[in-house]
This record gives structure tokens, C-alpha cells and sequence, in this order.
């Protein structure tokens, strides 16, 4: 009976060896014809939302299964939408004998939309293998900032509101505007907030200033509003339009089913992510009147506003020719720093030079304050016996009239020139005028000077003690020059950026074809990408990071540039963007391409936009 036992159980564990051999090599058959069996390649397009404000941004995700592209596809060109390739990322599954292996690849891209409406994303067709695949068409609704949110139960972390208290104005008026941004109650911190477009249509925009934090309810819901004063100066009259303004915003919130501390003891243990937020405010509309014709002062000179004027004049005993110093001082609100000096047309008979001025604010937004004015005159003949008095003209828009503020002349003694008599020094009665001492003569120690010889010629008549007359001449003419070029340069940002670009153009032209030279491909696209942008940033008057592909259609076709060199810019861009997964092998196209780029930047500097 033992041995029969054995025996069978021998012959079992020979048995379950042969089937474990058996599946594994199935298993092994399974592995090595899984690449012949896999399924067919496919392509899904995704958004990470559907609905956004503007101002906001979404992903949009290009899912590869069964095969890679063999690069980053490039999405056609969306209207009312910026793209930005945001990365990608891969994955591979395998299956042990339900199936096929399967591998993902993921394109990222960011679409930051630039109008509100319905935004059609059109589906993408790419060759996988031999294989067509072809993603589905997408709807992106684009809503406007002030539009209320598509879900009830949706809460908005951030958002900016813009307020004009004023909706009529008078051209040339200084009035503020107040930039609201709000964040809800669960926001732990915020940072980095930075106003990154203002589009302003007839208006300057001025300094800005940053209020106070307070407490607030909307709906529901605690906000802490941070308010931010902007300056405003209307330059013309209609309708004109602030906003909408966008911008960017750093928040660190708290992460949904984290181990939080509700004591507070151990706020450090408690989880929370930074998320970047793009934010826009609404549009804005305010009328702009012009100016009544009706009543205007001859000697009205454009200033609008509040104002109070102190005169004074001196020395006020002249003779012909001498100098008097006139000052000027006009307080109030308004815009300040514009205020010109009206001229006087009672002063006819005063040679008048140039005033110099000097500005000084009273509040953070520079629309109040005092600007000083000294001017120096000169009477031109002894019968003048006043000085005219001084007369400045403003429009308020207060009592939507004009004002006249008159100062009185001021009294003067000029004498005929040449004729002061000398100052006189009065002495007490009794005493005696004090004779000057008698005057006494050196005696020269030499007595005889011996003979004399002339060394040389006079320096007056050397030739290069005369040239060198000229030198501190020269050299003033030269600071006098530079120093009026900074000073142009400094009140005037949009030419001083132009310089910069063309330095950084030219040097950026002679590194592309050092690059090409030495096959470096990927610097010579970046370097490529990043002297297009500069030089379309400046024609644009856009920061060089906002410009990208789209730019060309939205900007640069309604502008009076030639065809041929949008489309030169759009094959450039299409180039730098095809580089990324189609290297190029040949050197002199990179040299084609180099010479080809310096071409069209330099007919992008020579355009009036």
C-alpha cells in the first residue's frame, strides 16, 4: 500500500512539471508575437475644460495608443486662440495573455484664448506607421469676465473687477480708475501678481498705486479685495475704452482631503499647492467731451483741472538789460506734470528766455501737487515802469466752465543802462574822510636787465596752441549733444527699445550664421525664435514673450505689411516649429535659412506699423 503511493505521487509531480513547462512556454510564445498582434494605432483629442473666461488658459491633450508620431504635431492654426506647446509624456503597458502590449504618448499643448464666443478646435489628421489617425473636432466656449459662471456650484479662487467712477469726461481730464482683485476665503496666500496687458483706447495711462487689503462678501462668499488706483488722462474725444486688463496671479490652496491641523497648532503639516491663475477684468467705456468753444480765454493753453497760482518777480531796481527773475507757482489736481507755461502777451517789451521747471507731487498717482516755474525776463528800455501782471486760464470740469487766475502787476525802477551810480558810504558827523595810503613803487632788485633775445614766436601764432583752443569747445559740444540724446532717449521708451532690438538684431544675425557654420541646429531655431520675437514685440509695441505664430494673422495682416513677408514669417515660424522632430541634415540650409531670416527682420524694421 506505501509503495503504491509513492507511485502515484510520483507520477503527479511529473505531471504538474510538464504543464508548468507548458506555460511557460506559452507565456514566452505570447511575449514574442505580441509586437505582431498589437491593436491599431488611434489618436483622441481631450480638454482639460471646455468653458473659461478670457483671461484664463486650458490644455489641450493629443493621446497617441499603438505608436508615436515621431514628434510634437503641429495643431493648425486656431482663430481667437495663443498656442504654446506645453511637453509631453509616454507610458507602455503589457499584458500577459489577456491581449496586445499597448503604448500611450501624450502631447500637452496651451491654449490661452484672445476673444470671447465659441471657439471650434478642428480636428488633427497624422501618418502613424504607414497608418492615417485622425482626432474629433472640439468646442471651446470662451466666456466674457463679467459673464456669470455655467455652473451654480462653480466658485471662481480669483477674479479682477474695474471700476470707473466717472462715465463722462472732458479731453485732456486727469480722473483714476480702480482695479479690483479678489480672492476667496480659501486662499492661504497669493504672490507675484503682475498686470501683464492694459489696452487703452484714447487714454494714457499713468502711475498706479496699491490700496489697502479689506474684507468683503460676494454672494456667499468672503473675498479679500486688494484694490490698485490707476491714473487716467483722456486724449480724445468719442467714446474711449480701458481694459480689458489682464493678469497673472500666484495662489498656494489648500489640497482637498489632505491632513489638515483644525486646531492650528500645526499649520506646517497642513498640505496645499501653488497654482498659477490668469485673471481679466471687464471693459470699460467712458465719453469724452470736447472742450466748449463757447467763452474760451485768448490765453488758454489746454490745462484742465483745479488749480490755485502764487506770482512773485524780482529784483525789481534794473537797469536795461539786467535780468529779472520770474516765479511761477500753480497748484491743484490735475495733470501736473503736462502744464505748460501760457505765454504772456502784455510782457512785449521784456526779452523773455525759456522757463525751467520743477515738479512736486502730493499723492502716489502724481495727478496732485505744485509745478514751479522760474523764468528770467529782461526790460528792453527805461520807460517801462511795471511789470505786466501774469494771467493763467484753466477749464474745470467741476463747474464745467472756464477760470482766469490773475496775479497783479508788479512796480520796477529801470534805469538807463550804464547810468547806476556807484553805492555811496554814508559817515558819522564830525569824522573825517579817510585818505587812501600813499602808493609806493617796488624797487626791482636787478638793476640792469642785459641784452634781450626772442625765444620763439609768440604762442598766439603756433598752430597747435590754436587747434588747441578748440578742444574745450569740442568737447562741451560733444556732453551738450549726448547729454540731449539720453535725455530724448529717456522720454521716449517705444525709440530707446527700438535701439535695443537693433543691437540685439544685428548681433543675433552674425551668431545664426556663426551657428549654421557650425551645425549647431537646435541654438540656431531658439536663437532664430527668440530674434523674431524681439523684432516683432517692438514693431508691436507687445512684450517679446507674447509673441508667437498667431501674432501674424492678428496683428500684422490688417496692417499695411506685404504679402510676401507674411509669408516669409509664416514659413520661418513653421520651420522653427518642424526642427523639433525633423532635424536638419544639411548645412546650407541652415545658411539659406540664416540669410533668409536677416532678410526679413530687416523688412520688419523698415515698416511704419
Amino acid at each position: 500500500m506505501a509503495k503504491w503511493y509513492q507511485v502515484i505521487r510520483l507520477q503527479d509531480t511529473n505531471r504538474r512539471a510538464k504543464a508548468l513547462r507548458r506555460a511557460l512556454l506559452c507565456t514566452l510564445w505570447l511575449m514574442l508575437l505580441a509586437p505582431l498582434v498589437a491593436g491599431a494605432a488611434s489618436l483622441t483629442a481631450k480638454l482639460e475644460t471646455d468653458t473659461l473666461r478670457l483671461g484664463e488658459s486650458t490644455t489641450l491633450q493629443l493621446v497617441f495608443e499603438g505608436g508615436d508620431p515621431g514628434g510634437s504635431p503641429q495643431l493648425p492654426a486656431i482663430p481667437g486662440v495663443r498656442t504654446t506647446y506645453a511637453g509631453y509624456s509616454a507610458s507602455a503597458q503589457m499584458s500577459w495573455g489577456n491581449g496586445p502590449n499597448s503604448s500611450t504618448v501624450t502631447h500637452s499643448y496651451t491654449l490661452t484664448p484672445t476673444q470671447a464666443g465659441e471657439i471650434t478646435i478642428p480636428g488633427l489628421r497624422v501618418t502613424i506607421g504607414g497608418q492615417a489617425v485622425s482626432s474629433q473636432p472640439l468646442k471651446l466656449t470662451v466666456l466674457k469676465p463679467d459673464a456669470p459662471a455655467p455652473d451654480a456650484q462653480s466658485q471662481q479662487v480669483a477674479f479682477l473687477r474695474l471700476l470707473v467712477p466717472k462715465k463722462q469726461v472732458y479731453v485732456g481730464e486727469a480722473f483714476q480708475a480702480e482695479l479690483q482683485l479678489y480672492l476667496r476665503d480659501v486662499v492661504q496666500d497669493a504672490s507675484d501678481f503682475q498686470i501683464t496687458t492694459t489696452p487703452a483706447d484714447g487714454l494714457i495711462l499713468g502711475k498706479n498705486a496699491q490700496g489697502q487689503p479689506s474684507q468683503t462678501r460676494v454672494g456667499n462668499v468672503v473675498f479679500t479685495m486688494v484694490p490698485f488706483q490707476l491714473a487716467l488722462t483722456t486724449v480724445k474725444t468719442g467714446m474711449v475704452s480701458l481694459g480689458p486688463i489682464t493678469a497673472t496671479v500666484a495662489v498656494r490652496l489648500p489640497v482637498s482631503g489632505g491632513n489638515r491641523d483644525p486646531l492650528g497648532f500645526f499649520g506646517m503639516f497642513n498640505q496645499a499647492r501653488r497654482q498659477q491663475m490668469a485673471l481679466a477684468s471687464e471693459e470699460v467705456k467712458v465719453e469724452c467731451l470736447p472742450l466748449p468753444s463757447q467763452d474760451r480765454p485768448a490765453d488758454f493753453s489746454g490745462a484742465v483741472g483745479s488749480f490755485t497760482l502764487n506770482f512773485t518777480a524780482g529784483p525789481t531796481n534794473v537797469a536795461v538789460g539786467d535780468p529779472i527773475t520770474v516765479r511761477v507757482q500753480v497748484s491743484g489736481r490735475g495733470p501736473i506734470e503736462l502744464l505748460p507755461v501760457p505765454s504772456q502777451a502784455a510782457w512785449r517789451e521784456f526779452k523773455t528766455y525759456p522757463p525751467t521747471t520743477k515738479v512736486e507731487f502730493t499723492d502716489p498717482l502724481g495727478q496732485q501737487g505744485t509745478k514751479h516755474f522760474e523764468q528770467v525776463v529782461v526790460p528792453q528800455n527805461a520807460e517801462i515802469k511795471v511789470l505786466p501782471g501774469f494771467a493763467f486760464s484753466y477749464f474745470d470740469p467741476t463747474t464745467r466752465s472756464y477760470r482766469t487766475l490773475q496775479q497783479p502787476a508788479v512796480a520796477l525802477t529801470v534805469s538807463p543802462a550804464g547810468s547806476t551810480p556807484p553805492p555811496s558810504v554814508a559817515a558819522l558827523p564830525g569824522t573825517k574822510a579817510q585818505e587812501p595810503p600813499v602808493r609806493q613803487d617796488i624797487v626791482p632788485i636787478k638793476q640792469r636787465l642785459g641784452p634781450l633775445r626772442l625765444v620763439g614766436p609768440p604762442l598766439a601764432k603756433e598752430p597747435w596752441f590754436l587747434a588747441l583752443q578748440a578742444v574745450p569747445a569740442l568737447a562741451w559740444l560733444g556732453v551738450l549733444g549726448w547729454r540731449r540724446r539720453s535725455e530724448a532717449l529717456a522720454n521716449n521708451p517705444r525709440r530707446r527699445r527700438q535701439q535695443q532690438v537693433a543691437q540685439i538684431v544685428r548681433d543675433g544675425v552674425r551668431e545664426l550664421s556663426s551657428l549654421a557654420n557650425q551645425k549647431q541646429e537646435e541654438a540656431f531655431f531658439a536663437a532664430l525664435v527668440r530674434l523674431l520675437q524681439e523684432q516683432l514685440g517692438e514693431r508691436l509695441d507687445l512684450p517679446a514673450s507674447a509673441i508667437t505664430e498667431a501674432v501674424i494673422e492678428e496683428r500684422l495682416r490688417p496692417r499695411p505689411v506685404p504679402e510676401a513677408t507674411l509669408t516669409a514669417l509664416h514659413e520661418l515660424f513653421q520651420r522653427c516649429n518642424q526642427a523639433r522632430y525633423a532635424p536638419v541634415k544639411d548645412p546650407q540650409e541652415l545658411s539659406d535659412l540664416s540669410s533668409e531670416a536677416a532678410r526679413v527682420l530687416k523688412e520688419l524694421a523698415a515698416l511704419e506699423l
